[in-house]
């Protein structure tokens, strides 16, 4: 028979890696991760240029130093399979003012995400740069392993109230506890990675970046299964502390 004070524990354990495997699963699909504020453009050659990138973004080849200009020049948004541009509706772009505009988003593909990152973005010739490179590829991979955990977790969690035993909780709240260092790694990886992008392709001027809200997401995500492991990792040591306490009490 489990205590209350166990069973409540295991309650809010459970209900906090809900609401952190969600959020975590938001933000992977959505690309507010990080993003520009872009000054609105006049001028006829400003905006040639500007379709002209755009054109690039949607229909030409991936090329890191053409979508990180669009992205930086257009408004644009970026999480870890999306990048975004905002772009007017109509035909005339930025010769009405207050235009309507539309969010025009591209994927990453599997084998886009591990493309190699260059010391100078769009020149091949300057070498791999290792450190961006493993950066990237730690960002889009370390969430996966957080989710993969967590429903690890959760099958073991499934197998132990069928069997009626505490006793895989302690090794349900270490991997939760994995799950939110992967995920706190993540954030690292991707901050990490937008710095040294920003240091080798500089900002146009009164072009501003900021964090979006799916990064914070994540940064709730971590905490909450880290707190779910504390629980976890108790209920497990305080019952088992017990259980040794009353067989002790038995046998005497």
């Amino acid at each position: 028979m489990v205590d209350n004070r166990y069973a409540t524990a295991l309650v809010i354990a459970c209900v906090l890696s809900i609401i952190a495997t969600v959020y975590l699963s938001v933000a992977i699909g959505t690309q507010h991760w990080y993003q520009y504020s872009s000054p609105t453009v006049r001028g006829e050659a400003n905006i040639s240029e500007l379709r002209s990138l755009y054109e690039e973004f949607i229909d030409g080849e991936f090329d890191e130093k053409t979508y990180s200009d669009t992205l930086f020049r257009l408004n644009g948004t970026v999480g870890l399979w999306w990048r975004c541009v905002l772009v007017p509706a109509n035909a005339h772009w930025y010769k009405e003012p207050g235009a309507k505009t539309v969010l025009e988003c591209r994927s990453f593909t599997l084998p886009q995400q591990f493309t190699p990152k260059y010391k100078e973005p769009g020149n091949h010739n300057s070498g791999e740069d290792m450190v961006r490179t493993y950066l990237w590829r730690c960002q889009f991979l370390l969430p996966l392993v957080s989710l993969g955990l967590v429903v690890l977790a959760a099958l073991t969690g499934f197998c132990a109230c069928l069997c009626r035993s505490l006793t895989p909780t302690l090794g349900i709240g270490v991997l939760h506890m994995l799950a939110g260092l992967c995920t706190l790694a993540t954030v690292c990886c991707y901050l990490a990675g937008m710095d040294l992008l920003h240091r080798v392709s500089m900002l146009p001027d009164k072009v501003d970046g900021s964090l979006g809200w799916s990064l914070y997401l994540v940064l709730i995500s971590s905490p909450l299964h880290m707190m779910a492991a504390a629980l976890l990792v108790w209920a497990a040591r305080s019952h088992s502390q017990n259980y040794y306490r009353m067989t002790a009490y038995r046998v005497a």
